[in-house]
């Protein structure tokens, strides 16, 4: 597995996979997974040369960190780069509260039956930080990103949690950074605009873009992209089969955004598919290339529920793909002119 190593601009080091991996869904988040298949999944990435592992307290309200400190502390600790997020605080005694019908972001299949509470205080941070210790067994984490604070996640409600975010959880991850505990702070969301304004107001080493810098879309490379390679950002790139349909193809039932694909975009996959098919390259291959072509991406971080998923997207991440292949999806209208290729 090919790796980068990325020098924050504070100068800490990290060697990172191309290719990710993210735990959402070992949270249980379309289905309840076996427990012994999941932990499989997790050695079969380490196996396979992945470095750098993804998680949040949000993915089943702490079961995905379970699971990936259950596998990973038996390997050497600097064998690993581990990243998790802050925002939001589990309360075990609280029944999980009912999804919202007013913002976009997913509930899940699974996970622990403690509620999730929104919290970007100082003090809720370091909660949040204190409680993922406690469920992966790590002394440190390597990455600490601020998570979620969007209009995906929030709605309305979406400024006054930006302004806690900047006030309380980024004052908290800047102390952290400068003890020494976690080499590098960011933030994790899934729009590119919110993204970008992070950048501008604070003072970060990396950002997880989820969606919205793939194959079928690219709204990153208007403002957030450019930012990032001007700050020396190293960005995760995560959603780059855009919750599915990219990997299956716009087949029935394919998923977008977390959702059932509306008509649009599956005509949209299918003329890719197309393209790609007239080159000879599988769509998953596409997409895994053109994410990890631009300047800005340090690693795509991608989620697998089963060893096979893992040793099929390895392979992937490293299949050449014919510089024709760009050249006619740009001539079509399916890629953005400016859109780095390999």
């Amino acid at each position: 597995m090919q790796t980068r190593s990325f020098i924050t601009p504070h100068g800490a080091r990290l060697d990172v996979s191309l290719m990710g991996f993210g735990a959402a869904p070992l949270g249980d988040l379309y289905e309840r997974l076996d427990e012994r298949e999941a932990l499989a999944t997790l050695e079969a990435a380490h196996d396979a040369g992945v470095t750098l592992f993804d998680a949040s307290p949000h993915y089943g309200n702490g079961l995905a960190e379970v699971r990936c400190g259950a596998v990973l502390r038996r390997f050497p600790r600097d064998s690993v780069v581990f990243s998790t997020k802050v925002g939001r605080v589990m309360d075990p005694f609280s029944a999980v509260e009912k999804p919202r019908d007013d913002v976009i972001s997913p509930g899940f299949a699974g996970g622990f039956p403690h509620r999730a509470r929104f919290d970007y205080s100082y003090d809720g941070t370091m909660r949040s930080v204190e409680q993922s210790l406690l469920r992966t067994g790590f002394d440190r984490i390597d990455i600490l990103l601020i998570h979620d604070v969007d209009v995906w996640t929030h709605g309305s409600d979406f400024e006054r949690r930006f302004g806690e975010a900047m006030g309380g959880a980024y004052r908290a991850l800047d102390e952290l950074r400068r003890t020494g505990f976690c080499k590098a702070i960011g933030v994790g969301i899934n729009e590119a605009d919110v993204s970008a304004r992070f950048l501008r107001e604070g003072d970060f080493d990396v950002t997880l873009l989820a969606g919205r810098y793939s194959l079928l879309e690219q709204p990153a490379l208007e403002e957030f992209l450019p930012l990032a390679v001007q700050k020396k950002v190293g960005v995760m790139l995560g959603g780059v089969f855009n919750s599915g349909i990219l990997a299956t193809g716009a087949a029935p039932g394919a998923k977008f955004n977390y959702a059932p694909a509306p008509a649009d975009i599956l005509e949209r996959v299918r003329r890719i598919e197309a393209v790609c098919a007239r080159h000879g390259v599988p769509l998953r291959q596409a997409a895994l290339a053109f994410a990890a072509a631009h300047p800005a991406v340090i690693s795509v971080v991608i989620g697998a529920v089963k060893p096979g998923e893992i040793r099929a997207n390895a392979a992937d991440v490293n299949a050449a793909i014919p510089p024709a292949l760009w050249s006619e999806l740009k001539g079509e209208g399916l890629l953005a002119q400016d859109a780095p290729t390999p």
